[in-house]
């Protein structure tokens, strides 16, 4: 469950950022997020693999 809580403030913490990108054209915020989802996209793996240990153990 920790690293679901982790997920959730990452995206939280990309909130301003995104802002930035979207609505007022800085580029470099668009950096930011990037590498965020790039976070994300990690962290969401860690999960699904943790997921999938733990229901083959069952």
């Amino acid at each position: 469950m920790k690293k679901f809580t982790e997920v959730k403030e990452l995206v939280a913490s990309l909130e301003a950022d995104a802002d930035k990108f979207y609505n007022k054209g800085n580029s470099a915020a668009g950096t930011r997020v990037r590498k965020g989802m790039q976070d994300l996209k990690n962290l969401a793996q860690a999960i699904r693999l943790e997921v999938q240990d733990a229901k083959n153990k069952e």
